[in-house]
């Protein structure tokens, strides 16, 4: 696929030469990761290389095969309303707070609500309602179960509570495609500003699915690390001695706005999303083919009117199993030629499934934006049959474009690109 990206416009600038195509900018983010409560916190344990990954202390993980996790620090949910606290998922908490420190950061921008939507994906919703309710109607009958239980527990609660928290009318969109859910929001919402019938769209993913039934399904599946013992060492993006990720949670939100509308209100515009492809593989329910990925990749590019030799930065799926990251790297090396440098940041933060598209586009925008690649960690010993140049300590960079990699399990492949503002 190498070298089969024509460009349509002005190349490198992202712009092409349709006017009336309106450019998506990034005003605002917002996170809840492993790593922090916040962007910032995030974004500093990134560069100095530390992992979120912890020992899951409950007992109820004691008999399980895989008892590592990494999980947010519940102060996360403090600034919350004791109402948000109790009637909402976790899942549900994560996506409001991500989305209020966004909203800030952006300025609080003034908006007609017709104007305003939300897209948050997600892979499990709130799963961990599900089955808490479950257990509850078991053990003790119905009347114990809670009369919120329907709206906490449903995949679409994140970018509802989301949309009636900001009051966006123009649609509260929410991706259902594993991994790839919460690059596929940041798709919808750009998608939804070049069409006119949005001028601001937040959107991003959240997951919070740290619960038994996930755990062990993923384990039964061999994708999960077992490297109990050393949970920080765990996730090994690319190592030849990977054997599986680490389940995350978090949530990850930006403020996408037409650029005309950020410019009007002289917001601080972080970067922009100037490329976007979403397809499916139709290969196999877990593994991913990697000739698509490199097809997606490739519409990414074309989407965003840039060549591969443009791409200055690639944030991998990376999530560390055997098979996964080799495909990928065969799809990079397809779609790119000799890659550019590569950043797996889930070795620090864990997988956070429907949240971790959004999360590598917010480490792109950061990376690009500070000029500075977080490193992967945890990589002692290269596979000799990925030949990429992965960034292991972090290293300032000049890029212009990023590339943005997510494939979910059901063979949904997403690729972004972001670019400097």
């Amino acid at each position: 696929m190498h070298g089969s990206c024509t460009v349509r416009g002005q190349g490198a600038l992202g712009r092409g030469r349709d006017d009336d195509v309106r450019r998506t900018v990034v005003t605002g983010t917002g996170a809840v990761t492993p790593l922090g409560a916040t962007v910032d916190e995030t974004w500093s344990a990134l560069l100095a290389g530390r992992s979120g990954a912890r020992p899951i202390e409950a007992d109820w993980a004691e008999s399980l095969p895989v008892r590592i996790a990494a999980r947010a620090d519940d102060r996360f949910a403090h600034g919350l309303a004791v109402p948000e606290r109790r009637a909402r998922d976790r899942a549900e908490q994560l996506a409001l707070v991500a989305g209020r420190e966004a909203w800030a950061a952006a300025g609080s921008p003034e908006v007609d609500p017709t104007r305003l939507g939300v897209a948050v994906g997600t892979a499990h919703g709130g799963i961990a309602t599900t089955l808490a309710m479950h257990d509850t109607l078991m053990a003790d009958g119905y009347r114990r179960v809670s009369p919120h239980t329907v709206t906490m527990a449903m995949a679409n609660g994140p970018a509802a509570w989301l949309s009636i928290d900001l009051g966006a009318k123009a649609g509260a969109r929410a991706p259902v495609s594993a991994c790839a859910a919460g690059a596929e929001a940041i798709i919808a919402g750009r998608d939804l500003i070049r069409s006119g019938g949005a001028d601001v769209v937040v959107c991003g993913g959240v997951e919070a699915s740290l619960v038994p039934l996930s755990l062990t399904g993923f384990a039964r599946v061999r994708a999960l690390s077992t490297r109990n013992d050393d949970p920080s060492r765990a996730s090994r993006p690319f190592d030849a001695g990977r054997d599986g990720f680490v389940m995350g949670e978090g949530a990850v939100l930006l403020v996408l706005e037409a650029e005309e509308h950020a410019r009007a209100r002289r917001a601080p515009v972080l970067g922009a999303v100037d490329g976007g492809a979403l397809t499916s593989d139709a290969f196999d329910i877990v593994g991913g083919d990697p000739e698509n990925q490199a097809r997606t990749i490739g519409m990414a590019l074309r989407s965003a009117e840039i060549e591969p030799a443009d791409v200055g930065l690639v944030h991998a799926h990376a999530t560390s199993t055997p098979v996964g990251d080799v495909n990928e790297a065969v799809a990079l090396r397809s779609a790119l030629g000799p890659p550019p440098p590569v950043t797996a940041t889930k070795a620090s933060t864990g997988h956070l499934l429907g949240a971790s598209g959004a999360l590598g586009a917010l480490v792109a925008l950061l990376a690009l934006s500070r000029g500075t690649l977080p490193p992967t960690i945890n990589l002692d010993d290269p596979d000799p049959g990925i030949d990429l140049d992965v960034v292991t300590e972090a290293r300032p960079t000049t890029a212009r474009h990023a590339l943005v990699d997510a494939f979910g399990f059901g063979g949904h492949s997403a690729a972004l690109v972001v670019s400097q503002g």
